[in-house]
């Protein structure tokens, strides 16, 4: 985001420089082509025949052969010119200490290293500075689970603990949203990003034809018009939080400076809170099935050990209490010969006593039995973990996960968080059982686990285990049983991408290390990716910017850093205060602010030229006249607010109507201040370009 310079105060090279050329390597290559940068890479063996990526040496500007981690070679890299190093190579350890040795050479590089060591990233993060690291095994995680869930969910990501949405809906005869216009549909949880008109909008709209094709084409975010009404037939693309709305809790909460609380609000908070506790309680899960069994074993002893005391105290006056409660523990504890092993000392005592003492030993027997297996249990969890009981295999309906290794885990937790049926399938007989142990799994050959797992009724499949051919051998099989089954296949080589792309053309084959090149191409231009989705044939990154002095972001309002660079503004957070989700386009960013975007690799490259579009900064306003003096004063704030001008420019421009807004606005931002004005009781018009 900053314009780094060298000595000579020029702008540097527009160069990145990759260090290892394996499968991730490579595709770090096609992913920075695409954007016309200039590219260097380092790769240590002579050897480079067997390429993945055909013809991929040709795409570099220049190859070093040697060691990423020697000064000389990184000189000879140029690496003093270089806005990005990315360091992708096999092993860890030569990513850390070449990620060390480029920053001694050059401390502007930003630093995008592969590695899966977290505590070690962020320690390097924070002596080096400029500094991200990926695990690209994890990384297209989202995508596999994206395509999973098919055309209507394009992404989903979390920001600050808060779960948010990419959707595409077709809107429907009745819908709520049907005959509204697009710009009443934002608010504090969702932000329109495209929308596309029916065919037969298009077709009899001569508006639609000049204006709105370009929204169709969907080249970029804001292209679509505020006022344009929603009609059966449209698709609208929006994001939004998901589970903004939290369930309120059934006690009542008083305000203890107004009032307190009644004896009978009291009391019946009193019997709320036990009837829920109650409730929970016999409503325990399976899994906690043995802890009520427990507590009921416990019980019942007690009160037989009070009953029997009362009693043996009651009918033998010449004993003690405390020789009362021993003879009836003896008896819960099976003792019960021993009191009455003789015969004719039992004649004095009642014969209802002697059987309730007999129930006494065998109730006692059965629960105290009861309580020494449960120790016995719980002595032998503390070595040894139990399976749990996982849930049974769905009949429809249900996502089928193949291959639970760490990207099939990241997919279940994901699909999870939508609440999907879902179902995880191992060939590995060694597989760790305590892994996802809330969800049904099967183990075995691929032909008996495939066989049980009803392919015939599942809405999706995703193939993700590491290796290629069986990846393919499960998604033909997949395919035989189910035709119309929403298939995901894990690829490595681009050579069977492309042809399982054309053997199988309705499923969504995804190159692993391809969809993880492209957040690591992203990362070398932006600040912080935290995320990526696809849209309209394109990635989409989800990019977090800190705000500092000489940032090209730093004293714009968030109007011009969505329309000025075609980013969308998802979060704003100023410093010290809370972040706030869809934040007002009337926000100035400052210094320590913190900004999160939906943006294209081009947006990216552009905020960090400061190449700020000012193509579409055309559109004026016209104020005719303030209804009333309180008019005159809203209208000022308002333009002083949504344009960005100095209050006593609007100020004086209010004692002056009717006059026009000197300063060009984006057409969105144009709109919003006339609909601005006229709330206010303030005329005003909007001048097309």
């Amino acid at each position: 985001m900053e314009q780094e310079v060298n000595n000579d105060n020029e702008v540097r090279l527009d160069q990145f420089l990759i260090c290892g050329l394996g499968s991730l390597g490579q595709h770090c290559i096609t992913a920075l082509k695409k954007f016309g940068v200039q590219v260097i890479a380092i790769e240590q063996q002579v050897n480079l025949n067997n390429w993945e990526i055909p013809n991929v040496v040709e795409l570099l500007d220049d190859l070093i052969i040697g060691d990423c981690r020697q000064n000389n070679i990184l000189q000879q890299a140029k690496i003093s010119f270089c806005r990005a190093a990315l360091i992708v190579t096999n092993n860890e350890r030569i990513n850390a200490e070449t990620a060390l040795a480029i920053r001694q050479l050059n401390p502007h590089t930003r630093l995008v290293v592969r590695s899966a060591k977290e505590n070690l990233n962020e320690l390097l993060s924070e002596q080096l500075g400029n500094f991200i690291a990926y695990e690209p095994t994890q990384l297209p995680a989202a995508a596999f689970a994206l395509a999973a869930l098919g055309n209507e969910t394009l992404g989903f990501f979390h920001v600050d603990g808060q779960k948010l949405r990419v959707v595409k809906q077709k809107i429907k005869q009745g819908e709520s949203w049907c005959n509204k216009p697009l710009y009443q549909l934002n608010s504090r949880t969702r932000s329109v990003l495209a929308h596309i008109p029916s065919y037969d909008a298009i077709v009899n709209s001569v508006q639609v034809n000049s204006v709105q094709l370009n929204s169709v084409q969907l080249n970029s975010f804001h292209k679509w018009e505020p006022k344009e009404k929603l009609v059966p037939g449209d698709s609208l693309i929006y994001i939004e939080t998901v589970d903004h709305v939290l369930a309120t809790s059934p006690e009542i909460i008083y305000d203890s400076r107004t009032r307190q609380p009644t004896i009978q609000e009291i009391g019946i908070k009193f019997f709320n809170k036990l009837k829920l506790n109650l409730q929970k309680f016999f409503s325990l899960n399976f899994q906690r099935e043995i802890g009520k069994v427990a507590l009921l074993s416990a019980l019942i002893v007690f009160i037989l050990l009070v009953i029997g005391t009362l009693l043996f105290d009651y009918y033998y006056p010449e004993t003690s209490f405390l020789t009362a409660f021993y003879g009836t523990a003896i008896l819960l504890l099976g003792g019960y010969a021993d009191l009455f092993g003789d015969f004719q000392a039992t004649a004095p005592i009642p014969s209802w006593l002697q059987i309730f003492a007999l129930s006494l030993t065998v109730i006692g027997t059965a629960f105290v039995g009861v309580l020494y297996a449960l120790l016995t249990e719980k002595l032998l969890s503390a070595k040894f973990e139990f399976t749990k009981s996982r849930p049974p295999i769905p009949l429809k309906d249900h996502m089928i996960i193949v291959g639970l290794g760490r990207v099939g885990q990241r997919v279940a937790a994901l699909l999870e968080d939508f609440e999907q049926s879902i179902l995880g399938i191992s060939f590995n007989a060694d597989f760790d059982r305590n892994i996802l142990p809330h969800i049904p799994l099967i183990i075995g050959n691929v032909k008996e686990a495939l066989g049980k797992a009803n392919l015939a009724t599942a809405k999706s499949i995703i193939v993700v285990t590491d290796d290629e051919i069986l990846n393919l051998e499960i998604a033909l099989m997949a395919r035989t049983a189910n035709p119309a089954n929403n298939l995901v296949i894990r690829t490595y080589g681009e050579t069977l991408t492309h042809s399982l792309t054309q053997i199988l053309p309705q499923a969504s084959v995804l190159g692993a290390y391809a969809v993880a090149a492209e957040a690591f191409a992203g990362a070398a231009f932006g600040e912080n990716i935290i995320s990526l989705f696809r849209f309209n044939h394109q990635n989409i990154l989800v990019t977090e910017y800190q705000i500092e002095a000489d940032d090209t972001l730093h004293g714009l309002l968030l109007s011009e850093v969505a329309y000025g660079y075609g980013v969308v503004n998802i979060l704003h957070q100023q410093s010290g205060k809370s972040s706030k989700f869809m934040p007002s386009d009337d926000n100035i960013l400052k210094v320590g602010d913190r900004l999160v975007v939906l943006a294209s690799i081009k947006s990216l490259r552009l905020i960090e030229q400061g190449l700020l579009d000012t193509t579409n900064k055309c559109w004026q306003v016209r104020i005719e006249k303030a209804l009333t003096a309180d008019a005159a004063f809203e209208g000022a704030n308002a333009i002083a607010r949504i344009s960005g001008c100095h209050l006593h420019v609007a100020r004086d421009l209010m004692k002056q109507l009717p006059q026009k807004l000197s300063i060009p606005l984006y057409k969105h931002q144009a709109e919003r201040l006339v609909k601005e004005l006229n709330k206010a009781l303030v005329k005003s018009t909007l001048i097309n370009p």
